[in-house]
């Protein structure tokens, strides 16, 4: 991907993907800047990126503070990893997600533009589809978002390919299925785990239990992240679109019951909420997703190293550790 001496700006890296994706770089060889705010993110999450003499890491707001901008200079890729990653909270606080998904990017781009970047990989996300007409989903299907998470996705992804075509930055983006795996701290697995932390007898599940979602192993996500960044830039294109996800997909009712089977759990009664007249967890939640990963498998011979069911049973172990619920 480059030369190992390349300096890569990583912003939002000390989140959940974007922490996982810095260790790799710095395994890799790059020298890694690391943006963040700890708004969503954890410094915990750099314990091990800290070590590194190639890695500075920089606590800023991309949309008040300019302190990054000095640090980032010279950098030759940028991952964008910073976002607000609640879909649910986008219904309730649309002008929050609006500024931290959609103005961040701009002033992201802009910063490219402005110091020769050579790729803009920019984290988008398969709520960019809203509910889909063709399961798999091809990377060609529409864009009809239904959450504001979403559609400041979709809105960011036009900008990145409105860039690329008017300035020549390369722009790779990523649509990622559910990424799980250590350092998680939101989504289903995450939730019914501090939910039966409170309370080891009832577990309370938004939706009917039948929503099924592809489920991706964060190692496999960074993997595919870094080894797509490299085709692009050695590729003559401008514009690369890809789905990042799994070959499969599991419903909320099987992630439930491995939960608490990882847990050691047993006679845990499950109570159900529809947040919608069809069964949906709130407004706005894609009941169906599984992308059509066809297109990374064939450019890349890559494909993913466990199911969506084992991803979830491996995440579900490792977060039970970290919240040090193993009895």
């Amino acid at each position: 991907m480059g030369s190992m001496s390349d300096k890569v700006l990583v912003t939002g890296a000390a989140g959940f993907i974007g922490s996982h994706l810095t260790d790799l770089l710095l395994k890799l060889g790059y020298e890694v800047v690391g943006v963040d705010n700890l708004s969503a993110g954890r410094l915990e999450n750099l314990d091990n990126a800290l070590k590194y003499k190639s890695f500075k890491f920089v606590r800023s707001d991309i949309l008040l503070n300019d302190n990054w901008i000095q640090e980032s200079k010279g950098s030759s890729l940028i991952f964008h990893f910073a976002a607000n990653p609640e879909v649910r909270h986008s219904v309730r606080e649309p002008m929050n997600h609006y500024e931290q998904n959609l103005t961040a990017t701009m002033r992201l781009l802009e910063f490219a533009r402005k110091n020769d970047v050579k790729l803009f990989v920019f984290a988008s996300s398969s709520t960019v589809y809203g509910d889909p007409e063709r399961i798999p989903t091809p990377e060609d299907h529409p864009l009809r978002p239904i959450s504001v998470y979403g559609a400041t996705k979709a809105s960011a992804e036009i900008m990145c390919q409105t860039y690329a075509r008017l300035y020549g930055i390369k722009c790779l983006i990523l649509r990622y299925a559910n990424i799980i795996g250590p350092r998680l701290r939101h989504g289903v697995i995450y939730d019914f785990l501090l939910k039966l932390r409170n309370n080891r007898e009832v577990l309370e599940i938004l939706g009917d239990g039948t929503q099924r979602k592809s489920y991706l192993w964060v190692g496999d996500a960074v993997d595919a992240t870094v080894r797509l960044a490299d085709y692009a830039l050695r590729d003559q294109g401008k514009i690369f679109v890809y789905n990042v996800g799994n070959d499969d997909w599991t419903s909320v009712i099987d992630i439930a019951k491995t939960v608490v089977e990882v847990l050691g759990l047993r006679s845990v009664k499950f109570i159900f909420r529809p947040g919608t007249p069809d069964g949906r967890g709130w407004l706005g939640d894609v009941k169906l997703m599984l992308l059509d990963i066809s297109k990374l498998k064939e450019d890349l011979r890559w494909k993913p190293s466990m199911s969506s069911l084992e991803a979830v049973k491996a995440t579900a172990r490792s977060l039970a550790e970290e919240l040090k619920m193993m009895y």
